[in-house]
């Protein structure tokens, strides 16, 4: 069986403030886009997980999709399983796709082994893997609040806007990203603004916090996100904690940087 996870974008992150066990709490609208990769599981004689395509880093915990497999293991009776992921979605950069792999995993060996787990169970179980891990589990636009794991539906209608995702090659870890960061409550809410406001009033009211802590140490970033603009995009934006810049056009551009990892195409929410 296979399955395609995909990846997701920030509509604004606000960083609001630091928590008593060291975690922020954050409000942002993830956004799911069709930059995809692709996911493999069958029945074998023994359990192994392969990818191919981007390199990822070795982890103690194992890969997220080895991970999910084994969370499920636990409360059911599993067959060996082989797992292969065909890596597309670059790795540090704010697109969440080591959390979809691990979410669609789950999904996929609760259809492929008729464990009928229902939605808020796969959610459960997905809040194990990582705090972004949930939202691939319904896969549609919320609103995330507190440490990005409360989530609720948001009115919101970008449908057939053209979004282009531009990947530097920089790989920005979460601690390096929250070390220069201020935390604030801004006098207008993510929801207010997105729900509230045409989009194109977004690029003085629809901010990521952490644009003002990682532009400063990487030019390259704010040259990208000024570039898209200079391509007329309605709104641009660096994606979570970097170091992903994405733009949104109402028709379709040709690849202005052909010397980084992107992804164009149109979107369906």
């Amino acid at each position: 069986m296979v399955v395609f996870p995909n990846a997701k974008i920030n509509l604004g992150l606000n960083i609001i403030e630091k928590r008593s066990d060291g975690f922020h709490n954050i409000e942002s609208c993830f956004y799911p886009i069709d930059w995809k990769e692709a996911l493999e599981a069958k029945k074998n004689n023994i359990q192994r997980f392969t990818s191919s395509g981007i390199t990822i880093p070795e982890s103690k915990a194992g890969n997220l999709c080895d991970q999910a497999y084994q969370l499920l293991a636990k409360d059911f009776n599993l067959p060996p399983t082989s797992i292969h992921l065909l890596k597309k979605i670059p790795i540090g950069a704010g697109l969440g796709g080591g959390s979809a792999d691990g979410a669609f995993m789950l999904k996929l060996l609760n259809e492929q082994y008729q464990l009928n787990l229902n939605t808020e169970q796969l959610k459960s179980y997905a809040s194990k893997l990582g705090s972004d891990c949930p939202f691939f589990i319904e896969n549609k636009p919320v609103l995330a609040t507190e440490t990005g794991v409360k989530f609720q539906s948001i009115n919101i209608n970008i449908k057939g806007l053209y979004i282009y995702v531009v990947h530097p090659g920089l790989h920005i870890s979460t601690a390096e990203a929250y070390a220069n960061i201020k935390p604030h409550k801004n006098e207008l809410s993510i929801l207010d603004i997105i729900q509230n406001q045409p989009i194109q009033k977004w690029r003085k009211t629809l901010k990521n916090d952490f644009e003002n802590s990682l532009f400063p140490h990487y030019p390259i970033l704010s040259q990208i996100k000024e570039s898209l603009y200079s391509k007329r995009a309605i709104y641009a934006s660096m994606t979570g904690s970097g170091s992903a810049i994405f733009g949104l056009f109402e028709k379709r551009i040709t690849n202005p940087f052909p010397h980084f990892e992107s992804y164009g195409g149109y979107l369906r929410h």
